[in-house]
């Protein structure tokens, strides 16, 4: 559950920081529908600049931002359909687009479902306490950026080995870095970050752990689901069916917003994809990869397998290739030759590593269940290329510029040659196993209890009780906003 025990004293240090510096916390329904918001307050917002660091900018951790760097207002959730030149599919393969929250990753709103709570009950102290965002990149992120609107310290946790941009951007914001080992691939070194910071400091810190914290299931499930089935209701054409849903495993956050398409549409199929070279749901492995964000080697304690109906390994390969076939001149003249609209083109700067990704594995699911025109898959990009122009440099530097031939190659290969291999459709035995492989990690090594683990597979009562704590929360955040301007 999100944890909302009130601790009155820290609750009310917070209400007086908030008071002080003229803070409104937006609700999940507020950012689900922020055209609903009051006029005046769309107005303020509209002035901000999308990554300034103005608590305005909370009311901007929605998927309906218009699609400006600077100014802006509210309108229909941003997305971007990849039509067979890109696929190699005839199946309608629709993204939700991550790049226009706040920090141009949509982990800006994961952060705040597990920090919101935590303000509003007291049991994060604002005034004592550092919030820790440990990540493999854009949720540290996303967390030093709400500390910042929120008046909070806070320290970023992540892999040493991730992009350049990610850490010149956390030097300006967070309170305090810490590089650990490794790459994305390396989880297990920042528990151990986490484990370290703990025992050094107490009670003096609160970490924000996103693979356990169910305020980004929460987040997910209402705000990234209902995102969703808006972009549904606006493409989803007579005769057309919504055959499944794809996301990067990660933290396991964005699947949540899957158990909310299965709630509207049972048939769908949820799909968990995972690096090919690091295949932790796949082959219970272990490895390096190179798709930036998605933490692996361990199954997260939010992810319900339950409802997940296939699993899909992602070649590295793929995914980097098609990174230089969407961005560099070449690549761009040979899609267009493919016979790719220019607006589709002009667009493509919206996929970062880990959304390429996903519109492979959705490609992938698409070949594998030989799905056709009145099929939709869904999938989210949750950056943008904002954020890699170092990797696409190193790739240059490594392979040379990209010639035609070389844009035709990979077309070829990593569109039309895409294989749906590494990949399974899961069993209950399949998804009771992966759900298993949880107890190595959360019991054995970060003390979470097994009878727990138990109800999260055998309790259908455990994931809907959750679901249902969106309603208590933000009436929880109302009080606390009338409190905040009663100046009592």
């Amino acid at each position: 559950m999100v944890h909302v025990s009130v601790n009155r004293e820290a609750r009310r240090r917070n209400i007086e920081v908030c008071r002080r510096q003229g803070i409104v916390l937006p609700t999940l329904e507020q950012q689900k529908h922020p055209e609903q918001l009051d006029p005046e307050l769309k107005r303020r917002v509209a002035e901000v600049g999308l990554w300034d660091l103005n608590p305005l900018n909370l009311f901007r951790i929605t998927w309906k931002n218009e699609p400006a760097h600077r100014g802006g207002g509210f309108g229909t959730v941003n997305y971007l359909e990849f039509p067979p030149e890109l696929t190699g599919v005839r199946a309608r393969v629709i993204a939700l687009v991550g790049r226009w929250f706040p920090t141009g990753a949509h982990k800006v709103g994961a952060t705040y479902g597990c920090l919101a709570p935590a303000l509003v009950s007291g049991s994060f102290d604002s005034t004592r306490q550092k919030a820790v965002w440990p990540s493999t990149g854009n949720y540290c992120r996303g967390g030093a950026y709400n500390a910042a609107l929120l008046g909070c310290d806070s320290v970023a946790i992540l892999p040493e080995g991730m992009s350049r941009e990610r850490f010149e951007w956390l030097q300006q914001t967070a309170g305090e870095i810490i590089a650990t080992p490794g790459t994305e691939s390396n989880v297990k070194e920042i528990f151990d970050a986490c484990n370290a910071l703990r025992a050094e400091r107490g009670a003096e810190v609160m970490i924000f752990n996103q693979f356990s914290e169910f305020g980004n299931y929460l987040w997910h499930y209402h705000v990234t689901g209902s995102a969703l089935l808006e972009l549904l209701e606006l493409e989803l054409q007579p005769g057309q069916q919504l055959a499944g849903f794809v996301a990067a495993t990660g933290s396991s956050g964005t699947l949540a917003a899957g158990d909310r398409l299965i709630d509207e549409y049972p048939a769908a199929t949820v799909a968990a994809a995972e690096a090919l070279q690091c295949p932790t749901l796949l082959e219970n492995g272990y490895g390096e990869h190179r798709i930036e964000g998605i933490g692996d080697k361990h199954i997260p304690w939010i992810h319900n397998l339950r409802n997940t109906g296939l699993v899909i390994g992602v070649d590295d390969d793929d995914t980097m290739q098609l990174l230089r076939l969407y961005n560099e001149p070449a690549g761009r003249r040979h899609l267009a030759e493919r016979g790719l609209p220019p607006q589709v083109a002009d667009q493509l700067e919206a996929a970062g590593i880990s959304g390429i990704g996903n519109v492979v594995a959705a490609a992938k699911m698409a070949r594998y269940l030989e799905l056709y025109e009145d099929d939709v898959v869904l999938t989210v990009l949750t950056d943008s290329m904002d954020l890699y122009g170092s990797r696409l440099a190193e790739l240059r530097e490594a392979y040379g510029e990209l010639s035609d031939a070389d844009a035709e190659r990979i077309a070829y290969r990593h569109i039309e040659g895409l294989k749906p291999d590494a990949l399974i459709e899961t069993t209950y035995r399949d998804r009771r196993r992966i759900h298993n492989l949880k107890y190595y990690t959360w019991v054995e090594q970060q003390g979470m209890q097994s009878d727990e683990l138990t109800r999260q597979w055998y309790d259908k009562r455990y994931w809907r009780a959750i679901q249902q704590q969106a309603e208590t929360i933000d009436a929880m955040i109302a009080e606390f906003n009338a409190e905040v301007a009663g100046g009592g």
